[in-house]
């Protein structure tokens, strides 16, 4: 048995957009917004994700793999990354140095 190296292709699936968009009109949710920011969700985002993936499963299947790719590429990274300087300089910066004395 020899294993391919081919990559492994992702089977894209509405499935988690569609719940996303069903939750968004419970009156858990909405009530849940009211009470936070006093108003009701549009569910705007919701839709346009649900929609985006079902535009994705009429491209081919390389295709979808490729804008799937360079989004993933294009997201910003949640944390910054700073070598052990820039930490250093930073950590002083917001807290002081740590070697004197108060």
């Amino acid at each position: 048995m020899s294993e391919t190296t081919t990559p492994r292709r992702r089977r894209l699936s509405c499935t988690t957009y569609f719940d996303a968009l069903w939750f968004c009109y419970s009156p858990v949710h909405q009530m849940q917004q009211y009470y936070r920011l006093g108003n009701l969700d549009t569910c705007s985002g919701k839709w346009s994700a649900f929609y985006d993936c079902l535009n994705l499963k009429t491209k081919s299947s390389l295709e979808a793999e490729k804008i799937l790719e360079s989004r993933e590429k294009a997201k910003a990274h949640i944390w910054s990354f700073r070598t052990p300087e820039e930490a250093a300089s930073y950590w002083r910066q917001t807290f002081g140095d740590p070697d004197e004395q108060p």
